[in-house]
């Protein structure tokens, strides 16, 4: 039988000092970019480690890479937001291996979400086609959904994920391997960024050894973009955090473009506008009616108080809606644009079944 001073057997203790909390030293810093939602960025093999590099220059620290091997390690990136599978130095482009290596060590990536990210919502796993480890992503895809329930989070998983260009694709094996990351992502909420738009838009802007860096930091700040608007207030016209998340809830591909319109007096402003995002858009051209699509406009005080902008903005937006099933706008004030900028996305859209 206990007596009340059982406990002075061990008031050596209290006498060491008050209980301190003990900080995750492995935690990684809050997210400094603006966005509606709280999310985590996970770049898996090469190709999708450097464009999560992208969004993490732009200030989403709750950012990481895991790969096989260090030696697709970005330039200039910090080791704590690497992940590195353990005895594996590569998967050789080989898909049935890579996902053997990262199914047999997902309890390394699973740790090193909950010490590295803490909590967040929303999970954008990013993959290039072609290569090996990248081309395997999707088999993570149940220790993500593990973790999120883990810390309560109230979002999903968005893949974004790279198609190879045509010269690369006559290569079997990359064609294979691009082909099946694009077959497993499509039940989820997925982007398809075309290397061969991407790389054309850009050709001529920038050289050789910048141009897929430029390709990956120019599509960041395009995706960024839509994440802070969304967390913006408008006295015109809102696109809020729910309307984005309706959005990337859409099962389905999802597509994103944008463009500039010097002359908002144009006739046909509505159709301009459409196929210019449609043109200028690093992702294949969409297929089918869209679950839903958003259009956001960003606009000059001159243009704001222009009625006939605004006669021109409500015809791109009647424009656009009659080709979704459910649309979402916002109409932004920002000082000295070159013209009127339009970001369209759309989500929920058709997916042709990918050669195997």
């Amino acid at each position: 039988m206990s007596n009340e001073n059982d406990f002075g057997d061990f008031d050596f203790v209290e006498q060491y000092g008050t209980t301190e909390e003990v900080v995750n030293e492995e935690l990684l810093p809050e997210n400094t970019a603006v966005a509606a939602i709280n999310c985590g960025f996970i770049g898996v093999g090469g190709g999708g480690g450097k464009l999560a590099k992208a969004f993490l220059d732009l200030g989403f620290n709750k950012t990481l890479l895991v790969n096989t091997t260090e030696k697709d390690q970005p330039e200039g990136l910090d080791p704590k937001h690497l992940v590195i599978i353990p005895d594996s130095d590569g998967v050789g482009k080989n898909v049935k291996f890579g996902k053997k290596v990262l199914s047999d060590n997902s309890t390394v990536v699973e740790d090193a979400l909950r010490t590295k990210l803490g909590k967040v919502d929303w999970l954008f796993v990013l993959a290039g086609g072609g290569g090996g480890t990248g081309s395997s992503a999707t088999v993570l895809h149940p220790v993500l959904e593990r973790y999120l329930k883990s810390v309560n989070g109230t979002g999903d998983i968005v893949y974004i994920v790279t198609v190879p260009t045509a010269q690369e694709s006559l290569n079997d094996t990359i064609k294979f391997n691009g082909n099946t990351l694009l077959n497993d992502v499509s039940e989820y909420s997925h982007l398809a960024l075309s290397n061969e738009k991407q790389t054309q838009l850009l050709r001529g802007k920038v050289g050789m050894l910048n141009l897929f860096p430029a390709t990956n930091s120019t599509f960041a700040k395009l995706f960024s973009q839509v994440l802070k608007l969304a967390s913006e207030s408008s006295a015109i016209q809102t696109f809020d955090s729910k309307d984005l998340t309706t959005c990337l809830n859409a099962k389905g591909r999802m597509f994103v473009g944008s463009t500039i319109i010097k002359d908002t007096k144009i006739p046909n402003l509505g159709a301009t506008v459409y196929q210019n995002c449609l043109k200028q858009s690093p992702c294949p051209k969409p297929q089918g009616k869209p679950e839903t699509g958003s259009v956001l406009f960003v606009i000059t005080p001159e243009m704001a108080n222009d009625p006939e902008v605004s006669k021109h903005i409500d015809a791109v937006t009647a424009y656009v809606g009659g080709r979704t099933k459910t649309l979402f706008s916002g109409v932004y004030v920002r000082d000295n644009l070159p013209g009127l900028i339009t970001i369209l996305a759309m989500n929920g859209l058709e997916w042709n079944k990918w050669e195997e």
